[in-house]
């Protein structure tokens, strides 16, 4: 690692390291791994560690690992009893906006789409908060916008929370990257996390995805998730677009930043997200396909990676997969997903940003969890925590 940081006008943070490590030394390394990597590091899994180092990971995703899904099975299914028991906590996504200034090639809020924009109303916003408690009890709200800071900046962000904070003790953003002390100003209006995903780690092809708009900005975004940590924010979800690039390689760079965060903000709770792409207003079509046998390997080699963190299933994936996954790693899941500003009450007509797989009822995925096991639990937070 670099003994001196360079000069980034966008702050120090991650983006000063990551250049450290190369993509294509990354992909040879993974593709190179042999059965023997894998054996170790099973066996290091097996003997009890709660972590496992970055290259074990890598010969867990690795192709030499796919003979041994029922080895890591039956591990990852240890490790998240001992850990987390037999819960899944639930959320669900809350779309206040799809008005954004980036030009991302693959996404429906794309800025050069035509299509009317929406943004919510706080009385929206309070009807929306309405309709989903009537789908089910949920306490964990995930509030998204497209990043269109004028519209909904921390200003408007800060009234939402404020509207939504009767009816939800945990709440999240999923927004543009912000400055430290706005982030520190939500966390203060009640705010419990953040994610963020950088969509891929690789800065050679990053622009030709995101050509325009604040995103475009490789060092900006990454560097928000240090931003996120210095504000105290009580948990910070990561992510890479599956689609994009080399997911083994991808996912690698998220696995070292995610070591790389858990260092210096060690208070902070962190959960990881593998959403594939899927189709968008954009027609844009993914470079690359991960298999439904591919995303179990990276779930349960992540949770063998780290015990603690978060492993999140959003309805992107189809409910046997979602169902099937329920007992190997994953600890929460969102349900009766809306992914249009309104969708619960007020205006259901509007712009997608993706199409969801699982269009099942809140309650047809609790009883979903309730057959395989397992107790959906809604609430895990109070706001006297905070």
């Amino acid at each position: 690692m670099r003994e001196e940081l360079k000069e980034n006008p966008f702050g120090h943070g991650f983006a000063d390291v990551i250049d450290n490590y190369d993509w294509d030394e990354t992909v040879a390394a993974i593709n190179n791994m042999s059965d023997t990597d894998v054996r170790k590091a099973l066996s290091h899994a097996a003997s009890g560690a709660t972590q496992l180092s970055v290259e074990e990971f890598m010969a867990l995703i690795s192709p030499a690992a796919d003979r041994y899904l029922d080895t890591m099975a039956a591990l990852a299914h240890k490790v998240t009893l001992e850990r987390f028991g037999r819960t899944m906590s639930m959320y669900i996504p809350m779309y206040v906006s799809n008005a954004c200034t980036n030009k991302c090639v693959y996404c429906g809020f794309n800025h050069d789409n035509p299509f009317t924009r929406t943004t919510l109303t706080l009385e929206q916003v309070k009807a929306e908060c309405e309709a989903i408690k009537k789908l089910a009890p949920f306490d964990n709200i995930l509030i998204v916008s497209g990043e269109y800071p004028s519209l909904c900046g921390v200003d408007y962000l800060e009234k939402v929370l404020g509207v939504c904070r009767p009816y939800f003790n945990n709440m999240t953003i999923e927004v543009q990257p912000m400055k430290q002390e706005f982030y520190e100003r939500l966390v203060g209006a009640g705010l419990n996390g953040v994610v963020c995903f950088q969509e891929t780690y690789r800065r050679a092809t990053y622009k030709t995805y995101h050509p325009r708009g604040m995103k475009s900005h490789y060092d900006w975004r990454l560097n928000g998730f240090d931003r996120m940590g210095r504000a105290g924010v009580h948990k910070i979800g990561m992510g890479v677009l599956i689609g994009l690039e080399d997911w083994q390689a991808d996912i690698t760079m998220l696995a070292r930043h995610l070591r790389y965060l858990q260092k210096l903000y060690w208070r902070t709770r962190y959960s990881v997200n593998f959403p594939r792409m899927r189709p968008s207003e954009s027609g844009y079509q993914p470079h690359v396909v991960m298999s439904d046998r591919e995303l179990a390997r990276l779930t349960m080699a992540f949770r063998l990676f780290d015990h603690e963190v978060d492993i999140s299933y959003s309805t992107r994936e189809n409910p046997s997969f979602r169902d099937g996954m329920i007992p190997l790693g994953v600890t929460s899941m969102s349900a009766g997903s809306q992914t249009e500003p309104g969708g619960y009450a007020s205006t259901p007509e509007a712009l997608e940003q993706f199409e969801v797989s699982d269009e099942r009822s809140p309650r047809t995925v609790e009883t979903a969890i309730r057959k395989a096991g397992y107790e959906p639990v809604y609430k895990d937070w109070d706001a006297v925590f905070d």
